[in-house]
């Protein structure tokens, strides 16, 4: 096999800023790229994990160095394929018990997955940002994690049988819950929360009423810009061949400064754009990427997957990103 000729199965899901790689207008060197949508996306997470299906695989950080901790041949890219902030989505029903975050100790709390992204950001801002005792809290899940060897702390609960997150949360079972993110539109959001099985609206208030006021102080106070989702390669292809980290690398990077430049322009098409673009005045590039341009949160969501015991360990950057 030459460099010029390398196949490859790349599963990533279709974004403004991977359109110009899935339609051919910016090539990946040396690479001929078979582009496979994987609907819903974190089918593919699954399957990347379990299987090692594919030569490259989008995937949720957290799932991804949960798996390279337990010795999945994989390592990522420094290529961050979704942002947000994540003071907004954590829902209390109104008038309830729950009026600071510190009222959710000794309560219930919904979330999709214990391990799911969004879930792991908003406890670890909860603990280290509000004091929070985050194992004095029940964790109420409704879905397996990606990982299955992954052992769930004591205070991780499955939903039981005939009852789901919806159900608990509108009886009152659950006190708190995630609800996705607020402000970009449901059609276009990671369906990261409690809500994850309806399209229905979350009929409950925000624990956080100014999430964006706190999300921009937060930001200015930590540089903590939260990532979802990466790209991961199999260390055999790597190995095999040295310059193929670099291409990818090169190819996303101009597949997104394509996108940035368009909607920074202010031509936006989609809610998701205008997420960007606000958030483009907070953060500067709205899609960094890069370890160095990103190391206060690659480091803070180590720290906080460590301290969730969801890792065992800290780890260098080099163990789980290719230098680049």
């Amino acid at each position: 096999m030459t460099q010029n000729s390398l196949p490859l199965n790349i599963a990533i899901a279709p974004y403004g800023h991977t359109a110009a790689l899935l339609n051919g207008d910016v090539p990946l060197e040396g690479i001929q790229a078979n582009f496979l949508n994987i609907n819903p996306i974190i089918a593919a997470f699954r399957r990347m994990v379990r299987g090692v299906e594919f030569d490259v695989c989008e995937m949720a950080p957290a799932t991804y160095m949960i798996a390279r901790s337990m010795g999945a041949p994989f390592k990522a890219l420094p290529v961050f394929i979704m942002r947000r902030f994540h003071h907004s989505g954590f829902v209390v029903h109104p008038g309830g018990a729950i009026r600071s975050p510190k009222d959710i100790e000794g309560k219930k709390v919904g979330v999709r997955a214990y391990s799911v992204s969004t879930g792991i950001w908003t406890r670890g801002i909860l603990q280290n940002h509000y004091d929070v005792d985050i194992d004095q809290v029940t964790w109420m899940v409704d879905d397996e994690e990606h990982v299955q060897e992954l052992v769930l702390p004591p205070n991780v609960q499955h939903v039981p049988e005939g009852k789901s997150l919806v159900s608990m949360m509108q009886t009152g079972e659950l006190q708190a819950a995630f609800s996705g993110p607020a402000g970009i539109g449901r059609a276009g959001a990671p369906k990261d929360g409690w809500d994850s099985k309806s399209s229905e609206e979350v009929p409950y208030q925000e624990l956080f009423a100014h999430h964006e006021e706190v999300e921009r102080q937060w930001y200015q106070d930590t540089k903590i810009y939260p990532t979802h989702g990466l790209i991961v390669v199999k260390d055999t292809l790597m190995r095999d061949h040295p310059w193929l980290a670099q291409s990818l690398m090169n190819g996303f990077e101009a597949s997104k400064n394509l996108y940035t430049r368009k909607i920074l322009a202010g031509h936006c098409d989609t809610d998701v754009d205008k997420n960007y673009l606000k958030l483009s005045k907070i953060v500067g590039d709205p899609l960094p990427y890069g370890a160095q341009a990103n190391l206060p949160a690659i480091e803070a969501l180590m720290k906080y997957c460590h301290q969730q015991r969801l890792l065992p360990k800290l780890y260098d950057l080099e163990e789980m990103f290719v230098p680049l």
